[in-house]
């Protein structure tokens, strides 16, 4: 018994030793790992001033129309505190499927010169680059999508020459036309660089514009001009038409009418409107962004977003829209730290969670078709005409429809604080709704992103134009039933003395 007994006893002493040294072993590893992320840290505060250990530099055969490998400049302003960029033109994000090919191709369809790939998802474009040559080994990160492509580095980008085009030929994705301004009176000189050339269309002084990287094209008569203030024509101040054609004529009637140009915004954009962040600090209240499937909120997020400069967020989370530059699609919808949340959630208690909501409405013909379009073939594609004839859509419509009504219905009946925004008057009158929205979220919008805004409405968010279809998808039954809706809608925005449906889709 007692041999026993000396047996367990030393068998204890030896799991202690044990025990003792796994602890101690757990604890320096714990310190490595530790030592290890600080200094990961350090050196990402560090990265402008230091650069990147070398690696192996990129065959040349990866090197597509004389790319060249680039440092991003950034250079801190006194007053905005906003870097600029070494390309200055349109952005695009893919965190997931970026190629080389597909930033290429972009910034050629938009009229650019110049692509750059940077962090491996971010595409610029431009027509100069302002920056520093940095060391080929520095660009790193393999495009997301394309494997053994160089797509830049961290704080480093890969910068390619796209194909050029003829004098004319381009063609601009993200040009705005604004309307007849007048210099204001406050203006100098020095806001207006006249371009050479005895005579300029629209197209030419555009591109001209666009070469310099500014934000502004301006016409008078045959006279281009370009600026870099891209605020020096408000949005609010446009004159009537007639006047710019007075100073197109030859003969001037007096110097008034030289005061008056036709604006065109550029697809330059300038750097304050491409920065978005989260929230300074984190908001108390949360807002939702509700609208039906279908009814253009990922639309609204960009507006709301490049006008705000803050993120959105989302109740649930869709990795193609992150992947798309929704940056706040993977906050935690309750975290406080986006401007608004969107939801397609339609229950009393999920209403109720929110302290106000934007309630986004849309023509449910054209929501109904728009989510059918997402459901078949994505944010961006369209469904094909057997989609459509088939057994498929006419049970989604069963379905949807009444959901369309549901959901409008709870949200006008238990929302806190509620403001109605209609998709076709978003379309129609887009600077007058964006500040009723911003006044709704307790912000405020300068003139310089109402500017970049309306300038580039559209982003990468929204489908081009809209397919027809040769046959008309909804049946008489389909529509009599959803005709019977719009009419329960309208009556109850009006009983909450609200206006009501646009009168454009009210059935007749």
């Amino acid at each position: 018994m007692a041999k026993l007994f000396y047996r367990l006893q030393h068998f204890l002493r030896r799991a202690q030793l044990l025990l003792f040294f796994l602890g101690v072993a757990y604890i320096m590893a714990g310190s490595v790992l530790l030592l290890q992320r600080s200094i990961v840290v350090t050196f990402q505060k560090e990265i402008d001033t230091a650069a990147l250990p070398s690696l192996p530099a990129p065959p040349r055969s990866m090197e597509v129309h004389a790319a060249r490998w680039l440092y991003r400049r950034t250079v801190i302003q006194e007053m905005d505190n906003q870097p600029f960029h070494a390309l200055s033109g349109t952005v695009l994000y893919d965190f997931r499927k970026m190629t080389s090919a597909l930033c290429q191709d972009t910034c050629s369809e938009s009229g650019f010169r110049y692509a750059g790939l940077e962090y491996g998802a971010e595409c610029h474009c431009g027509n100069r680059v302002c920056a520093q040559r940095a060391r080929g080994e520095d660009c790193n990160l393999d495009c997301r999508g394309e494997k053994g492509s160089p797509c830049g580095g961290v704080g480093r980008m890969s910068v390619y020459r796209v194909e050029d085009r003829l004098p004319g030929q381009r063609r601009y994705r993200t040009v705005h036309y604004h309307g007849c301004f007048k210099k204001p009176k406050n203006s100098t000189a020095d806001f207006l660089i006249q371009t050479s050339g005895p005579t300029h269309t629209p197209q030419q002084c555009i591109e001209t514009c666009t070469d310099q990287d500014l934000p502004l094209a301006l016409l008078r008569g045959h006279d281009c001009f370009c600026s870099h203030v891209p605020f020096l024509f408000t949005v609010h101040m446009s004159e009537q038409e007639y006047m710019c054609e007075r100073g197109n004529q030859t003969n001037h009637t007096s110097p008034y009418d030289l005061d008056y140009y036709w604006v065109y915004s550029t697809p330059v954009l300038d750097a304050t409107c491409k920065e978005r962040r989260f929230l300074p600090q984190k908001s108390s209240t949360l807002v939702a962004l509700s609208s039906f499937p279908g009814a253009g909120n990922t639309w609204l997020r960009h507006l709301i977003e490049l006008a705000t400069g803050f993120y959105t967020g989302s109740y649930y989370f869709d990795g193609s829209l992150y992947n798309k530059g929704f940056k706040g699609e993977k906050d935690y919808w309750q975290s406080g730290r986006v401007i608004c949340v969107k939801t397609h959630e339609s229950g009393q208690r999920e209403i109720e969670m929110f302290d106000s909501a934007i309630l986004l409405m849309r023509n449910p013909y054209r929501s109904l078709m728009a989510e059918f379009n997402r459901k078949c073939a994505g944010h961006l594609g369209y469904a094909s005409d057997v989609h459509w004839r088939s057994k498929e859509w006419s049970e989604f419509v069963d379905s949807y429809s009444s959901w369309w009504v549901s959901h409008a219905l709870t949200w006008l009946r238990f929302a806190h604080r509620l403001l109605v925004v209609h998709f076709e008057n978003l379309q129609k009158d887009l600077v007058p709704q964006l500040k009723t929205i911003s006044a709704f979220l307790n912000t405020s919008i300068s003139e310089e992103r109402l500017l970049c805004t309306e300038s580039n409405r559209d982003g990468h968010f929204k489908r081009s134009g809209s397919r027809s279809l040769t046959f008309d998808p909804f049946t008489p039954e389909m529509r009599a039933r959803i005709d019977e809706y719009i009419r329960t809608v309208d009556k109850a925005l009006r009983d909450r003395n609200l206006s009501g449906l646009p009168q454009e889709f009210m059935p007749r």
